[in-house]
C-alpha cells in the first residue's frame, strides 16, 4: 500500500536524469519552553548514496549534564525513521556532547542508517517537489527533556517555479493577441462570434487554479507553490518599489507599518547562514516553523499577526500574498496600482495606434478595414476598459471585501469601497441597457436578433453576448451574479474553510447545470472549451474539500489529491495553449471568413439581366437560392408558356366585370397594382373561396 501512495505521488513530476541525492533541513524552530538546552542552530543531512544522517548542532547549555538523543524523519504524516543514541555510546560517539559543556557548544556527527530503514525511503522522495517531511530531535537527561528542535525536510525542488508564471503570461498573451486580431478581422461586421478560447477564457482559467491555493485549508505544500504560479493572474506581482510606496502610503493614512510592511516582511524572510552569509528561506516554511513554536508555547518573538500564517485555517488570503513578498495589508493596493498600469498601456497603446493610421491615412492606402477604429477610437478605449472590468471583476470583489475586512488605511478602504461600487455600476448599467434594447427589439420585431444584426448595438454592447447564441443572449447575467458570488464567498468566509469551499462548490455545480441547461455558446469549439473548463472547476473545489481540517484525513490522502489536482490542471492549461496555437495558425492560413461572406453577398446582388437558363443560381438544386425582386421582374412582360411575346400588356378587362373572379396568367406581376383602388379588389379576390376555380396556365417565369 505504501510503494502504491508513493507511486501516486510520482505522477506529479518529471523524472530527472540528474536528480538530487540528499534530503536536507530547512530552518528549525523549538518544540517546548523553559529548556536547559537553547538551539540556535541545527543542520541535518540524509545522503542516499552513503546512506547516512549527518547532523550539526550548535546552541548554549545552562549547565553541564550527559544528555540521550532523539531523532525522528516523519513524511506526509508517517514516520519513517526514529533513532535513540547516546553520544557517550560507541555507536554514535559524539565527543563535543560527552557531555554537554556549560555555555556554548557546537558538535557535529553522523549516523549510518540500516538497510532496514533506507530501504523504506523511496526515490520519488529525492524527486518530488516539496517535500513534506519534518525532522525532530529531542535531548533528554535523566528521563526530563532538556530540549526539543523540529525542521522541516526539502529536497531542493518546489512547484512554485518563474518559468511556469512566465509561460502561462505567454499563454495569456497570446490569447490575447489572436482576440485583437480576431476583433479586427471582423470590423465592421455584426453577428460575429468571438474566438475561443479568449483572454477572458484563459485569464478565468488562470484566476481559478490561484484562488484555489487561497482558501482557508490545509493544503498539501506541493499543491499550494503550484497555484503561486498563476498568482499574477489576480494582481498579485511583487514590486519592492511599489511595496515600499504603499507603505508609506498606509503609514500617512493610519496604517500600522511596525510589523506588516515590505521592510519587515523582508527581515523575515532572511535568515544567516552558518558561514555568515545571508539566504532566503521560505516563507511558508518560516510559518509553518513559528506556528509550531506558538503552539507549544515558545517564547517566539514574532507577533499573532504572523503566526497565524502558520494555521492555514485561520488567514490564507493574508499568508498567500506575504509569500509572494506582499504584506497582507498591501495586497489590495497592489492590486489596483497593477489594474491601474494595465488601463495606461492599454490607453496609451490606442493612442499611439490612433496616430500611426492617421499618419497612414495621409500618405498611403488606408484599408477600409480600419476606417471603423479612425471614427470610434474613444469607444473602443471605453469598451477595452469594460470588458477588463468584466474580465476580472471576480477577482475585483475578492479584494475589495477583504481590504474591508482586513485593512487597517481608512483611505486603501475607501478606495476599495469606491471601485467595488463604479465597477458594479458600470456592469449593471450594461445588463440594464442590452435587457432593454432587447426589450425594445422584441416589441418592434418580434424577436431579438437586433442584438446581433443591428450594427450600432452589435458595437456597443456585443462585447457582453458575442459568445453566445442569440437565443440566450441573456447569459452574461448570470455570469455576472456568478462572478460577484465567487468573490463574496471567498474573501467573505476566510478563515472558515468549510464555508468557503461548500459554497464555493454550490456556485460551481449551478453555474454547470446553467451551461448544460442551455448549452448557449455559438460555435462547438467554444462550448467543449467552456463546458471542459466547466466541469474542472467543478472537480478540482471538490477536491480541495479533501483539504478542509474538519474532515480529518491524512497527510498522505491530502498530498495525493493535490499531485492530481496538478495533473488534472496542468493538462488542461496544456490543452488551452495548444487551441490558441491552432487558432493563430488557422488565422494565418484561412481566408477571413467575414470578408468571404460579404464578396458572396455582393455577387448574390449582380443585375438579374446578365443570367442564362443554366446559371448555377437559377438551379433548384442550390441550397439556398437568392430571392426573386418581384419590383424588377415588374419591368417585363410576361405570357403563357405557348404564347407569343407581346410588346404590350395584354388587356385586362375591367374589375368590375364579370371576370374579376379569374386569376391572370401573370399573377399581377406584370403590373405590381400600384393604384389603391387595384389593390383593394386584389385583397379581395385573395379573400374569396378557393371553391369551383379550375387550375390555370402557371405564369412563365415565376419561381415556385
Amino acid at each position: 500500500m505504501r510503494k502504491t501512495i508513493w507511486a501516486l505521488l510520482g505522477l506529479g513530476v518529471v523524472p530527472q536524469a540528474l536528480a538530487a541525492d540528499t534530503l536536507s533541513t530547512n530552518g528549525f524552530s523549538l518544540c517546548m519552553t523553559d529548556s536547559d538546552i537553547e538551539v540556535q542552530d541545527l543542520d541535518v543531512t540524509y545522503s542516499r548514496s552513503s546512506k547516512e544522517v549527518v547532523f550539526d548542532v550548535a546552541g548554549t547549555n545552562s549547565k553541564e549534564q550527559n544528555v540521550t538523543a532523539s531523532l525522528t524523519v516523519t513524511a506526509y504524516g508517517n514516520q519513517i525513521y526514529s533513532k535513540e543514541f547516546d553520544p557517550c555510546g560507541n555507536e554514535v560517539h559524539v565527543a563535543e556532547l560527552c557531555p554537554v559543556p556549560l555555555g556554548h557548544f557546537a558538535a557535529r556527527g553522523n549516523i549510518t542508517v540500516p538497510d532496514e530503514y533506507a530501504s523504506q525511503i523511496p526515490s520519488i522522495a529525492f524527486n518530488i517537489p516539496d517535500l513534506d517531511g519534518q525532522a525532530k530531535l529531542t535531548l533528554t537527561s535523566n528521563g526530563k527533556n532538556v530540549a526539543c528542535v523540529e525542521s522541516d525536510l526539502s529536497n531542493g525542488k518546489t512547484a512554485s517555479l518563474k518559468a511556469v508564471s512566465w509561460a502561462s503570461a505567454g499563454i495569456a498573451a497570446g490569447a490575447l493577441a489572436l482576440s485583437g486580431l480576431s476583433a479586427l478581422g471582423s470590423a465592421g461586421s455584426t453577428g460575429a462570434s468571438s474566438s475561443s478560447p479568449g483572454v477572458g477564457d484563459v485569464m478565468g482559467w488562470f484566476g481559478s487554479m490561484a484562488t484555489n491555493g487561497m482558501l482557508s485549508v490545509s493544503h498539501p505544500t506541493v499543491y499550494k507553490s503550484f497555484t503561486k504560479n498563476f498568482a499574477w493572474s489576480t494582481g498579485l506581482i511583487p514590486w519592492a518599489s511599489m511595496q515600499n510606496s504603499i507603505d508609506d502610503f498606509r503609514k500617512a493614512t493610519g496604517g500600522n507599518t511596525t510589523q506588516n510592511s515590505y521592510i519587515y516582511l523582508s527581515g523575515l524572510s532572511t535568515a544567516s547562514s552558518s558561514n555568515g552569509t545571508s539566504s532566503k528561506r521560505s516563507l511558508d516554511m518560516m510559518y509553518r516553523l513559528l506556528a509550531r513554536s506558538s503552539s507549544s508555547g515558545s517564547n517566539s518573538s514574532s507577533t499573532s499577526s504572523t503566526t497565524n500564517c502558520g494555521d492555514l485555517s485561520v488567514s490564507s488570503i493574508k499568508c498567500y500574498g506575504e509569500e509572494m513578498m506582499i504584506p497582507s495589508a498591501n495586497i489590495f493596493m497592489t492590486v489596483l496600482l497593477v489594474f491601474a498600469i494595465v488601463v495606461a498601456i492599454v490607453v496609451v497603446g490606442i493612442l499611439l495606434l490612433k496616430v500611426i493610421l492617421e499618419i497612414w491615412a495621409m500618405y498611403g492606402n488606408f484599408p477600409k478595414k480600419l476606417s471603423e477604429f479612425r471614427k470610434d477610437y474613444w469607444g473602443i478605449m471605453a469598451r477595452t476598459i469594460t470588458n477588463m472590468i468584466l474580465m476580472l471583476y471576480s477577482i475585483w470583489v475578492l479584494y475589495c471585501v477583504y481590504q474591508l475586512r482586513n485593512g487597517d488605511s481608512w483611505a486603501a478602504k475607501m478606495l476599495a469601497a469606491i471601485t467595488l461600487a463604479v465597477f458594479t455600476a458600470v456592469l449593471a448599467f450594461f445588463a440594464w441597457r442590452i435587457i432593454y434594447m432587447a426589450r425594445k427589439y422584441k416589441k418592434i420585431e418580434g424577436d431579438t436578433t437586433g442584438l446581433y444584426e443591428n450594427k450600432e448595438t452589435w458595437r456597443k454592447y456585443s462585447l457582453f453576448y458575442d459568445a453566445y447564441k442569440k437565443g440566450v443572449w441573456w447569459l452574461f447575467v448570470p455570469v455576472i451574479v456568478y462572478a460577484l458570488a465567487k468573490g463574496c464567498i471567498i474573501a467573505g468566509a476566510e478563515g472558515h474553510g468549510m464555508v468557503q469551499t461548500t459554497g464555493q462548490l454550490v456556485v460551481e455545480c449551478c453555474m454547470l447545470l446553467l451551461l448544460l441547461w442551455n448549452r448557449p455558446y455559438a460555435t462547438k469549439s467554444s462550448m467543449g472549451i467552456n463546458f471542459t473548463i466547466q466541469i474542472v472547476r467543478v472537480l478540482s473545489v471538490a477536491c480541495v474539500l479533501v483539504f478542509v481540517e474538519e474532515l480529518g484525513l491524512s497527510q498522505t490522502t491530502k498530498t495525493v489529491t493535490g499531485i492530481v489536482l496538478i495533473v488534472v490542471q496542468s493538462t488542461l492549461t496544456g490543452v488551452l495553449a495548444i487551441l490558441i496555437a491552432v487558432n493563430a495558425i488557422i488565422f494565418c492560413i484561412r481566408e477571413n471568413p467575414h470578408t468571404k461572406k460579404q464578396r458572396e453577398a455582393e455577387n448574390s446582388n449582380k443585375d438579374l439581366d446578365d443570367l442564362t437558363p443554366l446559371d448555377a443560381r437559377e438551379s433548384l438544386l442550390i441550397e439556398h437560392p437568392p430571392k426573386r425582386d418581384f419590383a424588377e421582374m415588374s419591368k417585363f412582360n410576361f405570357t403563357g408558356p405557348y404564347e407569343p411575346y407581346q410588346d404590350h400588356p395584354r388587356h385586362r378587362p375591367d374589375s368590375t366585370g364579370g371576370n374579376d373572379r379569374l386569376v391572370y396568367a401573370d399573377y399581377g406581376v406584370a403590373h405590381g397594382r400600384s393604384s389603391s383602388q387595384e389593390s383593394g379588389h386584389y385583397d379581395h379576390r385573395r379573400s374569396l373561396s378557393l371553391e369551383g376555380r379550375k387550375p390555370t396556365t402557371p405564369g412563365f417565369g415565376m419561381a415556385y
